[in-house]
């Protein structure tokens, strides 16, 4: 079996970095629940799960591997997200197609020099279909359809780990104000729609600027953002993506 290059001495390494921007930051937030933030990289310290080996086999990257400083908390390893329940099981690595990886650590370089106390965090990568279709089968028929990619017609991106869900937190892991939540199904959520929306306060004018530097910063990579969700950026098209790319089992 192949084994990630990244060791788990590699990984404790780099927490001790962490720890050392932590102690800085530290000075301006003094309430920082330092432990909760050290939380989203101590959960991919282990060796893989059979589902992370063949998540791996299949030539996808734990985006650790390339850039140890991106935060992950994927939000469907756990029950609080739009479908009130674990959606996957086996897995809290965020896995994706390697250009991917590569493009999101060039995002968070150019993120660090923006906005040094900004860091990206992954809220959802590379999703098995049967997730995909557990997910569909529960919204087809409801106004939350349209969100949810039809895994029997062509599958979303997050299917081929060619899309990333994708935030903002400061340096003690709080979160930066976007104007929703994550998995947001709303106006609110949308890009396209940010100038009424601040036009009628629905969004303050820091909640945009948020969105426009988590936008610069992906989409200075290639990256591809889309209408409805202003934390999801893809790696390619749609159909380009279902030309070249398998789908994850």
């Amino acid at each position: 079996m192949r084994k990630s290059c990244f060791t788990v001495a590699g990984r404790l390494l780099a927490l001790a970095s962490l720890l050392v921007s932590l102690a800085a930051c530290k000075q301006n937030s003094a309430n920082a629940d330092y432990k909760s933030y050290l939380s989203y990289f101590e959960t991919n310290l282990g060796p893989d799960t059979p589902k992370e080996a063949a998540m791996r086999a299949a030539g996808l990257v734990d985006i650790h591997d390339v850039d140890s400083t991106i935060a992950v908390q994927l939000i469907y390893t756990g029950p609080y997200n739009f479908m009130g329940r674990q959606l996957y099981h086996g897995f809290t690595k965020a896995f994706m197609r390697p250009e991917l990886a590569q493009k999101l650590a060039a995002a968070a370089k150019e993120l660090k020099e923006l906005n040094s106390t900004a860091n990206l965090i992954i809220y959802d990568a590379a999703r098995p279909i049967s997730v995909q279709k557990e997910m569909w089968d529960v919204v087809v028929g409801t106004p939350w359809e349209m969100f949810v990619a039809n895994p029997y017609k062509g599958n979303g991106l997050h299917n081929f780990g060619a899309a990333v869900d994708v935030s903002l937190i400061d340096c003690a892991g709080v979160p930066f104000p976007m104007g929703s939540n994550y998995d947001f199904f709303g106006d609110e959520a949308r890009p396209d729609h940010e100038e009424e929306l601040l036009a009628t306060g629905r969004i303050t004018q820091r909640e945009l600027e948020n969105r426009l530097l988590l936008r610069k910063v992906m989409t200075d990579q290639g990256l591809l953002p889309i209408s409805s969700e202003w934390w999801h950026f893809n790696l390619m098209k749609a159909s380009e993506a279902r030309e070249k790319l398998s789908i994850i089992e």
